[in-house]
């Protein structure tokens, strides 16, 4: 009998834990999501002129594009290759733009996702990478006031 009473209460103690191993995952899980969350912003502009304003603005910023189209409604770019922090590293920042058409048909939402790429060498001579998601950057609001800035150019030529 006090061998099942032992049992009963390792089995709730474990289960116990378990609940609590996944509320902790979950909270985890929430936090990482929110760090990669892109930037949104929307556009009273066709997707196909949203795209080109979006091109002009990623090559004004100095980013090379890589791929995409008006299409797909994608865009992926990157920036030059920089010296990193720490002594033997570079430093990078890739750039992925999505843009979708508004439900009323009448606008564009644009979303932004930067992430920075850090390119390290370690003392065995191997090459480490390591990617983190840009949150607290300037270049968000550059990027949609660049946007913006070319989306009127297209409507009013000079």
């Amino acid at each position: 009998m006090k061998v099942r009473l032992l049992f009963a209460i390792a089995s709730v103690a474990v289960l116990t834990g378990c609940e609590s191993l996944s509320d902790a995952r979950d909270d985890i899980r929430s936090k990482l999501a929110e760090r990669s969350a892109p930037h949104v912003k929307t556009f009273a502009a066709p997707q196909k002129a949203t795209y080109e304003a979006a091109r002009t603005a990623v090559g004004q910023m100095g980013y090379r594009v890589l791929r995409g189209g008006a299409a797909q409604g994608e865009l992926e770019a990157i920036a030059g290759v920089g010296q990193g922090d720490a002594n033997r590293s570079s430093q990078q920042v890739s750039m992925k733009v999505r843009l979708h058409s508004t439900l009323d048909g009448h606008g564009t939402e644009v979303s932004v996702r930067l992430t920075e790429i850090i390119e390290s060498e370690s003392a065995s001579r191997s090459v480490q990478t390591t990617e983190a998601p840009l949150r607290d950057t300037p270049q968000y609001e550059i990027f949609f006031r660049s946007v913006q800035q070319a989306l009127s150019a297209q409507a009013n030529p000079k």
